[in-house]
């Protein structure tokens, strides 16, 4: 019989865990319950006291999911504002392809918790404090759909090489092209949305060991960390790679990525931007900024211990880096590869005379990382 771990407080939503925890085996899934209830026998704690009992009791459900999720085909929690932090906590340890729900109020911004899971969110649109027709049918429809999840068949395995990409809207066009020149030679791309949280998941999945290649298309991110704009936590996006052959273009290094033009200061402004959207706004760098960036880049390249190829598009770093476009300057390219040059020691770097988004540089990265690879061969060759 199908099996899933049903992660809840038990103590504050018996009735509710309750309801669920018979709905699952009318459609033909056992279940096995993890409590993570705080057990505050109804004493009010301080904000340390309270947040340190949540981090208590999510690394003991963490452990005890992942002891089981072997045995078990689905991850399920439920969850508010306190129960839904400690649900995510638990499960952010599980394989990123192992299932995963939290039915929740969504009493948080979900993009920092999802940075680098797969976690699906079922929204309550009520709040789960005690039962009623809404919160019953969420239940049902949870239930049912955990069911479908448990007898899905899970992918094959491919044997084509695995090649992580990083994009972003300004290199969308790279990416693509790219992507299917890899298919051509046999190779899988999985792409990576470098806006700040997914190169949280590329890490993720460069660190478990799927990806065999990285090409980083899409380094705005280190901008994002450095300078402003929004993001997670990801120390080690820049250096996860260290090991692996790597192609990487500074591409949209030369922007600033904020939010609503009417959020920014009056000095970004005052610089050459754009709305990308109506929620982001690209500002283009300073020469200074620019060196400054590069150096960083560089710094994080030198670690590399397997082969890196760089190459700098001299034609233009992201879609709004060309002719007309709105933050064109030939300037800060320039400057970009003269750091990246100057303080190249584990990397080579190449000058392309296109701009990121051509057909032609598409080429190029395929080349490099065809270099890069035939070369990490001949080093473990060698080494043997």
């Amino acid at each position: 019989m199908a099996r899933v771990l049903l992660i809840g407080t038990f103590e504050t939503k018996q009735a509710e865990l309750g309801y669920l925890a018979d709905a699952l085996p009318r459609n033909g899934v056992d279940v096995e319950e993890v409590d993570v209830s705080l057990g505050s026998g109804g004493v009010i704690w301080s904000g340390t006291e309270k947040l340190a009992r949540m981090a208590e009791k999510a690394q003991i459900a963490a452990t005890r999911i992942a002891a089981r999720c072997g045995a078990c085909d689905v991850a399920l929690g439920v969850g508010g504002g306190t129960g839904g932090e400690i649900v995510l906590a638990a499960l952010k340890g599980l394989p990123a392809a192992y299932p995963k729900l939290l039915i929740t109020t969504l009493a948080f911004d979900p993009r920092a918790a999802l940075a680098d899971t797969a976690i699906t969110l079922i929204p309550t649109l009520c709040d789960i404090e005690g039962l009623n027709p809404a919160l019953r049918q969420v239940f049902e429809n949870t239930a049912a759909a955990v069911a479908g999840l448990c007898a899905a068949p899970r992918a094959p395995r491919s044997d084509a090489l695995s090649v992580a990409v990083t994009t972003l809207g300004a290199t969308n066009r790279a990416g693509v092209e790219v992507t299917r020149l890899l298919a051509e030679t046999g190779r899988e791309a999985t792409v990576f949305h470098a806006n700040g949280y997914g190169g949280a998941a590329f890490t993720r999945f460069v660190a478990e060991g799927t990806a065999k290649a990285v090409i980083d298309l899409g380094v705005q991110e280190l901008g994002r960390l450095r300078l402003a704009g929004a993001h997670v936590p990801m120390p080690a996006r820049f250096s996860c790679a260290n090991a692996l052959p790597r192609v990487v273009l500074p591409g949209a290094l030369n922007f600033i990525g904020l939010g609503a033009v009417e959020t920014l200061s009056t000095a970004h402004l005052a610089r050459a931007h754009y709305r990308h959207s109506g929620q982001f706004t690209h500002v283009k760098l300073t020469e200074d900024e620019m060196a400054d960036q590069a150096k960083a880049l560089a710094e994080a390249l030198n670690a590399a211990t397997a082969p890196c190829r760089v190459l700098v598009p001299m034609g233009g770093f992201s879609h709004e880096d060309r002719p007309g476009g709105a933050i064109e300057d030939p300037n800060l390219r320039n400057v970009a590869a003269d750091v990246l040059e100057a303080n190249a020691r584990a990397f080579d770097v190449t000058r392309l005379p296109r701009q990121i988004n051509t057909p032609e540089t598409a080429r190029a990265v395929i080349r490099a990382l065809e270099n890069a690879l035939n070369t990490a061969t001949t080093q473990r060759t060698q080494h043997v």
